[in-house]
């Protein structure tokens, strides 16, 4: 489990020996906030110094809180990896929406919706990513193993706030979660 939100566990959706790094970061768009699951790897002293006496946050993956932005600091997760790397799903759920992702006005892959099974109400969308071509609204999806896509490299569409974490470009897949009622399709 990489993060959570109310009753809704994100699984990753790289293989983990395939991460260059994991960010979160505001989103404008709505997106809940999610629970980080890990250690902040740019946490502050006094988070450090409360970890060290307090105990907490020293298992499990390292993240990044990447500043900027509107909305809660962690309201979308970016997981790292390498051009053409596999994407799996993040939840065991049905794809409700695969739609063109654009970026100033030229389409980069798509944007993939999906229904988690246990939590009907939300919408885990992931985009940077290319689509699998066998995937279909309908889909049904499971978590940790059902290839959504694969990692693009959009390096010189969008400045890639992740590459400050990695030795790479700082490619990713992004992921966030929105109430099924609240989510606007392009």
């Amino acid at each position: 489990m990489i993060a959570l939100t109310d009753a809704l566990r994100l699984e990753l959706p790289v293989a983990q020996g395939r991460v260059t790094a994991i960010g979160y970061h505001a989103s404008g768009d709505g997106a809940l906030a999610l629970d980080p699951v890990g250690r902040q790897a740019n946490q502050g002293l006094i988070g450090r110094l409360a970890h060290k006496l307090f105990g907490g946050g020293a298992n499990g993956l390292r993240y990044y809180v990447v500043s900027g932005g509107t909305g809660p600091d962690t309201a979308a997760l970016d997981v790292g990896a390498a051009p053409g790397t596999d994407v799996y799903s993040p939840v065991d759920g049905t794809i409700v929406g695969i739609t063109p992702y654009v970026l100033d006005g030229k389409t980069y892959g798509a944007r993939i919706d999906l229904q988690p099974t246990g939590s009907p109400s939300l919408v885990v969308s992931l985009t940077h990513l290319r689509p699998d071509p066998s995937l279909t609204v309908g889909s049904t999806v499971a978590a940790t193993t059902s290839k959504v896509g694969t990692v693009l490299d959009l390096a010189s569409v969008e400045r890639q706030a992740l590459s400050r974490y990695t030795t790479d470009a700082g490619n990713h897949v992004s992921m966030s979660v929105h109430n099924a009622a609240a989510l606007s399709f392009p």
